[in-house]
């Protein structure tokens, strides 16, 4: 019999999952599988590349086969949310994919996408419906669904999916489903803040941790270089040196857009993906990255959570991720499927504070090489040689630090060439450029304006009638 087999899984999912190349269930879905087709609400901690995915869509495959009742006229059976549109359309594959056998009716609801499409799709009923927050309130607003009849509610990436800024539309979203639905929530970190907001949607969940929380693949060789800001341009352009598969995160839209620009003057080829860009942009970049057309994808945190592109080899954190939990997404997108994968940050002096939030979340004190002003150093050059360097452990289980700085002082890549604070210019009297110049009497000081416009007294009055007569 097939281990798939043996979680409960039919020979007709059985059969497409082997055929997809897995062999055996992962921790994560040996947990999951069971407990989804019993009904339980869930909550799962996995590491990323570990078969989430896999993990929520088979069993509702699974009840659907068991099932098979037509989903009412602008309803649907199953509802997956996840932040991203191209998350979304991952998702949707792996159905596709794993569905072969099984009749099914499902759509895929993102925004870039135009109406009416759309709303063809969700007049027809679905069983399966994957949407992001956004564009599924615009539809249930507008009266084109109901979750009346909705039994099944999954969160991907919930950590995400539950922060403030999405956990009032996701409230929302939930109050229109029936209280006797299943919830299940899935994700690579789970803060305690978070997991507070989650107790609201489940009830009585059932939680499955296959691996320590917020804890980075092991397979991953992490390393840190130091050094100040302008020199990340020049340091990036000699490790994508021989590179294949890369993917380097910024922090903001703009900076991921000039860095491409700097790239292609420097004739590296890369492409950018973040939200400013249209869904057929983003789509055809990732398409092109996964295809070996680019090598290079330049992203924002649009990208770090849920892409699975098997052979990812290397990820470069240009900018240190302003959440701690970023940090474990975006590395997570190397090392998957069994695979090795490395993963370099480059951190600038005023990013210090965010490096060591990231160092107290993951409970590792990464390995750091310093990124000499002028120049790199022969270690800190070859980011493969630096990743690759061991961490020390300590008596308490956690990495030692590895660089010679004394604790609580900068490293030199923080003290060379440091700019002084450019002085205010001092103003000697004379007027600046543009500035008009005032009237001043002979000790120096401005003189009174007289008023363009005095009241009329009646001296004034004297003298016109005086002048009259």
């Amino acid at each position: 019999m097939s281990k798939f087999a043996q979680l409960g899984l039919s020979s007709q999912l059985t059969k497409a999952v082997e055929k997809s190349g897995y062999d055996a269930p992962t921790p994560i879905q040996q947990q999951v599988i069971p407990l989804m087709l019993k009904g339980e609400d869930i909550v799962g901690i996995a590491q990323t590349g570990t078969g989430k995915t896999a993990a929520f869509v088979l069993p509702i495959l699974e009840r659907l086969k068991a099932n098979q009742h037509k989903a009412k006229p602008k309803h649907c059976g199953t509802l997956i949310i996840v932040p991203t549109r191209e998350l979304a359309k991952q998702i949707d594959d792996n159905i596709e994919k794993y569905a072969t056998h099984i009749y099914h009716q499902r759509a895929c609801v993102v925004g870039g996408v135009k109406y009416p499409k759309q709303i063809k799709r969700l007049n027809q009923g679905l069983d399966i419906l994957v949407a992001t927050p956004g564009r599924l309130e615009d539809h249930l607003k507008s009266g084109n669904l109901s979750l009346a009849h909705t039994e099944t509610l999954i969160l991907d990436e919930a950590d995400q999916m539950l922060d403030l800024g999405f956990f009032p539309a996701i409230r929302r979203i939930a109050k229109q489903t029936p209280r006797t639905r299943q919830t299940v929530l899935l994700s690579a970190t789970m803060p305690k803040p978070i997991r507070q907001l989650a107790a609201e949607l489940l009830d009585n969940p059932r939680d499955v941790a296959v691996a320590p929380q917020a804890t980075p693949v092991e397979r991953i060789e992490q390393a840190v270089m130091l050094m100040e800001k302008s020199e990340k341009r020049p340091f990036l352009r000699e490790a994508l040196e021989n590179q294949f598969r890369t993917i380097v995160f910024t922090r903001t839209k703009h900076g991921a857009d000039q860095l491409v620009k700097y790239l292609s003057k420097q004739g590296v080829a890369a492409s950018a993906i973040h939200g400013n860009k249209s869904q057929n942009q983003r789509q055809r970049s990732l398409e092109a990255f996964r295809k070996g057309d680019e090598n290079i994808l330049v992203a924002t945190d649009i990208a770090a959570r849920g892409i699975d592109i098997p052979d990812v080899s290397l990820v470069v954190n240009y900018d240190v991720p302003t959440t701690p939990e970023a940090y474990v997404h975006r590395i997570g997108r190397t090392a998957r499927a069994g695979r090795e994968g490395r993963a370099i940050t480059l951190c600038s002096p005023e990013e210090q504070k965010l490096l060591r939030d990231v160092e107290k979340l993951i409970k590792i004190k990464l390995p750091v090489e310093n990124v000499k002003a002028g120049g790199i150093d022969e270690d800190a050059y070859d980011p493969m040689r630096a990743a690759a360097k061991p961490v020390k452990k300590t008596s308490d289980g956690h990495g030692a630090r590895t660089d010679k700085a004394p604790r609580g002082k900068r490293s030199d890549a923080f003290t060379d060439k440091r700019k002084p604070k450019r002085a205010k210019p001092h103003r000697k009297g004379g007027p600046r450029n543009g500035e008009k110049t005032e009237a001043r009497d002979a000790t120096g000081q401005r003189k009174k304006r007289g008023n363009k416009n005095p009241p009329r007294g009646p001296a004034r009055n004297r003298n016109r009638n005086r002048a009259a007569r």
